[in-house]
């Protein structure tokens, strides 16, 4: 098995995890959405509250 350095298991495993969270909360947070524009529900005209 080649030699790793002073690194370890524990700190190459947290290393790449922690690279994982951080490219999927990348890919979370960057996702641009932008919803169509919906058209207007009979059912709203019913809930026209005056108070």
């Amino acid at each position: 098995m080649p030699q790793m350095a002073p690194l370890s298991w524990l700190t190459l495993f947290l290393f790449f995890i922690t690279i994982f969270f951080i490219f999927n909360i990348m890919n979370f947070y960057m996702f641009n959405y932008n919803p169509k524009e919906q058209k207007k529900i009979k059912s709203q005209t019913i809930f026209n509250w005056k108070w």
